[in-house]
């Protein structure tokens, strides 16, 4: 186990704009100045800028799920590793503990940030992907700027996406999108 680590804290997100549905979670040195991006997909932003909102869901998504799975058998996160960098993919691994065992998983960095969030474990890094993937701020702005967080979609956009579904016999998702219209529709 590497002991040189690198504490990180999420300091927000942005959506790409290069690539539609991508956004970068931007996560901070805890008391230094580096920034690393992270490019994750929408559903992991969503779930990471509903946490970074307080927002409580109607419904769990699945880190909350599995958050209180974990939590419901005894089972607590340790931390969150971002261990490597490689060929444009962060490599991390998420470590639990049941009180007598200590085991760590490979997990996609936005899952075990996702993850972390929800149990307050740490999120560290090495000193080698600080600096390789790390920016420093040239000049902190003025004024906080709120992370910007991924919309839902609208009614008549999931009534959309639901015809296109049928159109293309993918029955079950269009069984999945109108059970979130209703939902919508009688809130």
């Amino acid at each position: 186990m590497n002991t040189n680590r690198v504490r990180l804290k999420v300091l927000g997100m942005s959506t790409g704009e290069i690539t539609p549905g991508a956004y970068a979670l931007i996560l901070a040195e805890v008391n230094g100045p580096v920034r690393i991006p992270v490019v994750i997909a929408e559903a992991e932003a969503r779930s990471i800028a509903a946490r970074m909102e307080h927002i409580t869901l109607p419904r769990p998504r699945i880190h909350d799920l599995f958050s209180s799975f974990a939590h419901a058998f005894g089972i607590a996160m340790v931390e969150m590793f971002i261990y490597k960098f490689e060929d444009g993919i962060f490599h991390s691994e998420i470590t639990f503990t049941d009180g007598e065992r200590r085991v760590s998983f490979d997990a996609r960095t936005s899952d075990a940030v996702a993850i972390a969030m929800r149990t307050g474990a740490p999120i560290y890094t090495t000193p080698e992907v600080l600096h390789e993937c790390g920016f420093v701020m040239q000049e902190e702005p003025a004024e906080a700027v709120e992370p910007e967080v991924p919309r839902e979609p609208t009614v008549e956009e999931l009534e959309k996406l639901r015809d296109e579904a049928v159109a293309a016999e993918n029955y079950e998702e269009a069984s999945r999108l109108t059970e979130i219209i209703n939902q919508k529709k009688s809130q």
